[in-house]
C-alpha cells in the first residue's frame, strides 16, 4: 500500500517550500506555523520569516517585540514566543537530543524535525496521518509522512472523502467512510480571542496607556510574556 501512495505522491505532491530544505531550524519555523493555520497564508510568511532571520542565531538575536509584530496575522501569538525561545535555546546549546525540551515543541513538531530536518525514519502522526492510517488498516513508514499529509488534506477527507481518485481506494476496508464533524470552536467575531488579538494589533503598533486599552485582555497579553506594561502603566510589547 506504501508503493501505491509514494507513486500518487510522485505525481500530485503539492509545491511547498519547506519540502525544499532538510535545515531543521526551516523545518522548525513551518511547523510552528502551520500548527491551526492554513498552508496558503504560511507560505508567504514562511519565506519572508526566513529572508529576515534566515538562521536561529539571527532569530535569538531579535528583540521578542520584533518576533511578535512579524508574527502578526498568523494567529495564535504564543507560538511566535515559543519559536523565539526555542532559537536562543538552539543557537546557545544546540539541538538537544530530546527535541520536545524546546519550547512550543511537542511530539509531532519533534517528530517532524527529526525526518524532514534530520532524515530519521520516523513519521509525524498529525490528525492527516492518522485519519488515513486508521481508514486504511495499514502502518505506514516516515518515508510517507509528506505523501500521508498531502493524502489527509486533499483526499482523504475527514466529511466528504474523495475516494474516487484516492490511490488507496482499492485495497481501503473504509472506502466511503466519513466522520463525524469534529467539535468547532467557538466563533472568533466577538470573542476574548479577538480581544486579545485587536489589543496586540494597537500595542504592536504603537505603546499605549493601559486606561485606553481594553484592561481584561492586557493582563491576559501580559501573563503570557506577549505585552509588558511599564509602571507607569504604558503597554508595549516586551
Amino acid at each position: 500500500m506504501e508503493e501505491l501512495l509514494l507513486a500518487w505522491y510522485g505525481r500530485s505532491a503539492r509545491d511547498l517550500p519547506w519540502r525544499r530544505t532538510t535545515d531543521p531550524y526551516a523545518i522548525l519555523v513551518s511547523e510552528v506555523m502551520l500548527q491551526q493555520t492554513q498552508v496558503e497564508r504560511v507560505v508567504p510568511r514562511y519565506l519572508d520569516w526566513l529572508e529576515r532571520w534566515p538562521t536561529p542565531t539571527a532569530l535569538a538575536a531579535a528583540p521578542a517585540g520584533d518576533v511578535i509584530r512579524a508574527w502578526q496575522g498568523l494567529g495564535y501569538n504564543r507560538r511566535a514566543l515559543a519559536l523565539h525561545r526555542a532559537a536562543v535555546v538552539v543557537a546557545t546549546e544546540g539541538w538537544p537530543d530530546d527535541l520536545t525540551r524546546l519550547p512550543g515543541v511537542g511530539p509531532y513538531t519533534a517528530a517532524a524535525i527529526r525526518n524532514f530536518g534530520f532524515g530519521e525514519n520516523v513519521l509525524p502522526r498529525d490528525v492527516n496521518v492518522d485519519r488515513v492510517e486508521r481508514r486504511t488498516g495499514h502502518s505506514f513508514t516516515g518515508s510517507a509522512a509528506q505523501a500521508l499529509m498531502d493524502l489527509g488534506a486533499t483526499v482523504c477527507l475527514a466529511r466528504i472523502p474523495r475516494c474516487e481518485v484516492c490511490p488507496l481506494a482499492a485495497p481501503c476496508p473504509s472506502r466511503g467512510t466519513r466522520d463525524e464533524p469534529a467539535r468547532k470552536q467557538g466563533p472568533f467575531e466577538g470573542s476574548f480571542r479577538q480581544r486579545r488579538s485587536e489589543t496586540l494589533r494597537l500595542v504592536a503598533t504603537a505603546a499605549a496607556p493601559r486606561a485606553e486599552l481594553d484592561g481584561e485582555a492586557v493582563d491576559a497579553l501580559a501573563r503570557d510574556g506577549l505585552v509588558a506594561v511599564a509602571a507607569d502603566g504604558t503597554v508595549s510589547l516586551p
